[in-house]
């Protein structure tokens, strides 16, 4: 067999596979759980996990004497190429532009955690 055919042999499989896995997974019903773990993540999971996205947020905004901070890492990052650390500066850079993201995931999640609370706990 040469290595086209395999190659061939080994996508059709591969497809084939894969579409009678899609079609297997389309026929089971969503996964639902029972009132006492709705209870315990209402009363003890959704308050933690907005208690760590208020102190991330708060933290991401903080000001320049914040460590982790978005305006600590700008002044760290000028610090370096003050410096001459421009290797230092760069990191500093990528880490900033990737924590910048950070604040709308965070925002999703409040948001995710709120319709949570809203149809499952009570709160509004």
């Amino acid at each position: 067999m040469n290595p086209w055919t395999r190659l061939a042999v080994v996508a059709t499989t591969a497809l084939g596979l894969t579409s009678t896995g899609v079609a297997a997974a389309q026929d089971y019903a969503p996964i639902t759980i029972g009132p006492e773990k709705v209870k315990q993540l209402c009363e003890q999971r959704a308050p933690k996990v907005e208690e760590r996205i208020t102190r991330l947020t708060t933290r991401i905004n903080g000001g320049a004497d914040v460590h982790g901070s978005t305006a600590w890492l700008r002044a760290q990052a000028q610090k370096a190429r003050d410096a001459g650390n421009t290797a230092r500066a760069e990191r500093l850079d990528r880490r900033l532009e990737r924590r910048d993201g950070q604040v709308a995931k965070l925002a999703d999640a409040q948001r995710r955690v709120d319709e949570f609370q809203a149809a499952h706990c009570g709160v509004k």
